[in-house]
């Protein structure tokens, strides 16, 4: 008999054995274990994501008719400025975030005129302090509409991730990972260090470059411009790659804080054992699979973790 016929043969004596064995044998798994939620934590119910935006809940939210989620607060304030502190009945913090940011806005625009219009270059900057100050002004509305959000439980999934939005570690700190903020911290700085300094090599080459195929000018420098044109595309290539690692870092520790958050109160015991003994399997209807057939001797193994 050939090889392939003994493997045949072999496989059909493991199915008759199967076939024979069957009659005893019954599934130990329970309806529930396929239905069952293994998440109690109601702070991250609230912060479920099945529906990411409903208007209707939004501006009722702003009405005090019902309860607001902490992202679904969070994304209409961007937009409407200030909805987060009529939410959170603060109301005397409206004229001074209003006020603010109509302050910053206005002399960003007044500097701004004065500048085209032949002014200094001293207007110019002064505008964009200005327009940088409205910008403050609108993200410390988040930032306070995200700390004063109530109930207050702990841990909230929700506001770990908004805090590490809108401050990169502060959402670390929510969990008590204080560690976890110098490799956050170290790796964004050092994506915004190798951006700069490829970014200045990058305009360095490309102005090289282009002064070498100048065909008004004459160019007598020392690098030729295939050597320019080579090394403009190294460096920004490398000036894109230290933009996607600023973005990674960031984005990572923006997930750090929400899982952390979510399995802040998952624990894992030292108590790690195994144990087997023998039971009797009987048909139960509360059983995912149990046939209408006689009871069965089997060995039961347990996991203990």
């Amino acid at each position: 008999m050939g090889i392939k016929g003994r493997f045949f043969l072999a496989a059909l004596l493991g199915a008759a054995v199967f076939l024979a064995a069957s009659p005893c044998t019954y599934a130990q798994f329970k309806e529930e274990a396929f239905t069952q939620s293994y998440n109690d934590d109601p702070a991250a119910d609230k912060d479920s994501i099945d529906t990411m935006f409903s208007f209707k809940e939004f501006f009722g939210g702003l009405a005090h008719k019902n309860e607001l989620k902490i992202g679904t607060m969070f994304a209409g304030s961007t937009l409407l400025v200030g909805s987060s502190q009529i939410y959170n009945r603060q109301y005397w913090k409206l004229p001074i975030v209003y006020g603010g940011i109509a302050a910053g806005a206005g002399a960003g625009i007044y500097y701004r005129s004065l500048y085209n219009s032949g002014g200094l270059e001293k207007n110019k900057q002064i505008s964009n302090w200005c327009f940088a100050g409205a910008g403050l002004v609108w993200w410390a509305s988040l930032m306070d509409g995200v700390v004063s959000y109530r109930p207050n439980e702990f841990p909230q999934p929700g506001r770990a991730t908004l805090y590490s939005i809108l401050l990169p570690g502060l959402g670390q700190v929510y969990n008590g990972e204080y560690w976890k903020i110098p490799i956050y911290w170290g790796g964004m700085i050092g994506s915004l260090h190798f951006y700069n300094l490829n970014r200045v090599n990058y305009l360095r080459f490309q102005r090289i470059y282009r002064e070498a195929t100048d065909t008004e000018n004459a160019y007598t420098g020392p690098i030729s411009a295939e050597t320019a044109l080579y090394y403009r595309n190294v460096y920004r290539r490398y000036r894109d790659y230290s933009i996607a690692a600023l973005i990674g870092f960031y984005l990572l520790q923006v997930i750090d804080a929400n899982v952390f958050a979510f399995m802040h109160d998952f624990e894992v015991s030292d108590d790690i054992s195994m144990s087997l003994s023998p039971t009797v399997l009987t048909p139960d209807s509360s059983y995912a699979w149990a046939p209408s057939q006689p009871a069965g001797i089997g060995m039961k193994l347990g996991f203990t973790f």
